[in-house]
Order: structure tokens, then C-alpha cells, then sequence
């Protein structure tokens, strides 16, 4: 047990710090236990932390429960994942709000190549069972080491799990409260045929009060993990309409399926796919060929060799990469060049101004 980790599992108990003011503090001064040992007056000259904060994280009762949340973890089999962790979920922690802290439980590899998020009503219908079905059984049948990332609710959510459990493909539940409970209970089952290939997943430690705001942060891991969000079946509002919304703020695709124009539960698909907020997904091929999953490096056109004069260092990263591997998604080329999205999203826009490079469906970028 990494006794070291009582210290950002402190911090994220701390009321009135979120992700972004705990990543301020450890990168202001330099890791999270010296967060813990510095002055009252060194933590209200950080931006952002004032004198209630300081006082809070100088609370001597705070390491004290970490270190009793770590006991815990130790005893039911379970991990933290710090975000600087080589094990912590890469396409996550290219999303501004992500955890710095999450928990684990279960043998799941979260950084496989492939990741697709399902999401969905707690009421499906047949319908909606049989899509989920045929999708994922089509979808690893040709990758069997695809990752399906719901959130171990009712309806669409336990069709993903269950259906991935079935085929042999590894899935996580990303849960909205802590290691020491499941909900739905109805789900406990389930979850431990999970462990096998994948587990729970999440931010909070155990004995959280679990509140609706707890699921909202719970549908922006699912989506911050994942290449593709796939809504199945929703009404009008609900969680999975957030989960896209996330997933559309993390420049991650969308796929929506569609159904009748008077079904309560296609209704929320219907208008995502209206509102041009997801890709009309019908089948496993359709999320193919959006995310380009089936072009095979041998099939690529040979490549123009690009002159390296006039271009910037930044430049030169990005031409070098796609010539070792040519096309390649954005999130994946900005995980492999640590950039922020923000910045290689403004670099491509200009190299493709510039004719260097060229964006196809699927967020996929290759020299010209």
C-alpha cells in the first residue's frame, strides 16, 4: 500500500476543491503532500484558494481518513489511480475536469486502443436491447480487445455490461459513489462477473453521501473515456443526453440511434441526430466507418514526403508522427504529443490551411 496516495485522496476530500483548484495547488507546489505541509499563508497565495479552503485542507482530520479510505481499498481489493499514474485512463486526463484521484476495482486496462461508451434510458425497450446487442457482438467480434465503458444503471447501461460480460469483452461500470456499495443493488451480481475482465470505476470514496450530482460527474468520466459515445435509447432529457453533451465538449464522436418520430425513449436520439449533436449510427458498420476503426496501415496511399522548411518545431511533431503512423485520431495524436487539445486542434487548422494535412470522419488526421 503506497502510503503517499493519503495525500491527493486528502485533498479531494477538501469541501470547495474540485479537479481544476486541486491540480493548482499540487502543480503550484509541487505534489500533494506538500500541499498539506505548507503554511496557511503559502496556500491562500495560490489563485483561487482563499482563507476557507486553507483552512480546510489544514484540518488535521483529513489525512486521517485518507489513510482509513486506503485500509479500505487495501481490504476490498481495490486501487487508486493517481493521475499521473502510468495505469490512469489517458484519454481522460486530456479533459480539463478529470479527477486526480480515481478508484478502482477489478482487472480492467483502460488505455486500449479502442473505447466506446454506451449509454442510454433506464427504461429500454426490445429495441433497444437488440441494438446493443448486435453492436457490441459485431464490434468484438473484430476487436476482441474493446473496451465498453457504461454506468451500471438500469436498462441500456446493464445491456452493455451484461452483453460485453457474454462476449468475453473487457467493460467497467463508472459508478457514482464509492467501493463500499452498489447501485442499483439488483446490479451486485453483475458487477462481480465484471471483476474478471474489467470492474467499477470511480472518483468517490467510500461512505460519500451518493446525491443526483454525483451522476453527473459520473456520465463526464464515462464520456472523457471513451473515442465514441453511443446513445441507444433516451427520452427527452436524462443522463445520457449529458453524457453527449460532455463527450460533444471533449471533441469526442457521438453516435445516436434513431427511432420512430412518436417513441418517448428515441425521442432524445432523434434530436441529437437533428440538432447535428450525433452521427445516425444503425449498426456496427456505421461506427466503423466513423471512427476509421478498419483502415489497416498496409491499405494507405503512399505519402507525399513534406519539406520540413518553413514549418514550427510544434509543426514538425505533428508531421513526424503521421509519417510514422499515418492517419491518426486527434485525441490519440494529442495523448502521444502532450499537447492540450485546444493548441493541436489550432495547429491542424493552420497545416491544413497551409496543405500539409487533411481531416477525414472520425477525427482522423493524415498528411496530404
Amino acid at each position: 500500500m503506497d502510503t503517499d496516495l493519503k495525500y491527493p485522496i486528502a485533498l479531494t476530500m477538501v469541501k470547495g476543491v474540485g479537479p481544476a483548484i486541486a491540480r493548482k495547488l499540487i502543480t503550484s507546489l509541487g505534489d500533494a503532500k506538500t500541499v498539506f505541509e505548507a503554511s496557511r499563508k503559502e496556500l491562500e497565495s495560490i489563485p483561487n484558494v482563499g482563507r476557507i479552503i486553507a483552512s480546510q485542507i489544514r484540518k488535521s482530520d483529513l489525512l486521517g481518513r485518507a489513510e482509513r479510505e486506503l485500509l479500505f481499498l487495501n481490504k476490498v481489493g481495490g486501487r487508486v489511480l493517481y493521475f499521473e499514474d502510468d495505469a490512469y485512463p489517458t484519454r481522460l486526463k486530456e479533459c480539463e475536469d478529470h479527477p486526480i484521484v480515481l478508484y478502482q476495482k477489478g482487472t480492467m486496462q483502460l488505455n486500449v486502443p479502442r473505447v466506446i461508451g454506451v449509454v442510454g434510458t433506464r427504461r429500454m425497450t426490445p429495441y433497444g436491447k437488440d441494438k446493443v446487442d448486435s453492436i457490441l457482438e459485431e464490434l468484438g467480434a473484430r476487436f476482441p480487445d474493446l473496451l465498453v465503458v457504461s454506468g451500471l444503471a438500469h436498462g441500456v447501461d446493464g445491456c452493455a455490461h451484461r452483453r460485453s460480460v457474454e462476449l468475453g469483452l473487457q467493460t467497467v461500470g463508472v459508478v457514482g459513489h464509492g467501493l463500499d456499495m452498489i447501485y442499483p443493488a439488483e446490479h451486485r451480481s453483475l458487477s462481480e462477473k465484471m471483476m474478471a475482465n474489467g470492474g467499477l470505476l470511480t472518483e468517490f470514496h467510500s461512505h460519500c453521501v451518493v446525491d443526483r450530482k454525483n451522476f453527473v460527474s459520473r456520465n463526464r468520466i464515462i464520456a472523457g473515456m471513451s473515442d465514441i459515445v453511443l446513445v441507444v435509447e433516451s427520452g427527452i432529457k436524462g443522463g445520457a443526453l449529458l453524457t453527449a453533451e460532455f463527450a460533444n465538449s471533449y471533441n469526442r464522436d457521438v453516435g445516436a440511434i434513431p427511432g420512430r418520430v412518436n417513441d418517448l425513449y428515441s425521442m432524445g436520439c432523434n434530436n441529437l441526430i437533428k440538432t447535428n449533436r450525433a452521427t445516425l449510427i444503425e449498426s456496427a458498420t456505421d461506427i466503423l466507418e466513423l471512427m476509421n476503426w478498419e483502415e489497416k496501415k498496409e491499405d494507405k496511399p503512399t505519402m507525399r514526403k513534406v519539406s520540413y522548411e518553413n514549418l514550427t518545431e510544434k509543426e514538425r511533431m505533428i508531421v513526424n508522427r503521421l509519417e510514422m503512423n499515418g492517419s491518426m485520431q486527434l485525441n490519440v495524436l494529442a495523448r502521444e504529443l502532450q499537447l492540450p487539445m485546444s493548441d493541436l486542434s489550432s495547429l491542424l487548422f493552420d497545416m491544413e490551411m497551409k496543405d500539409i494535412v487533411a481531416s477525414s470522419p472520425g477525427g482522423m488526421y493524415g498528411l496530404k
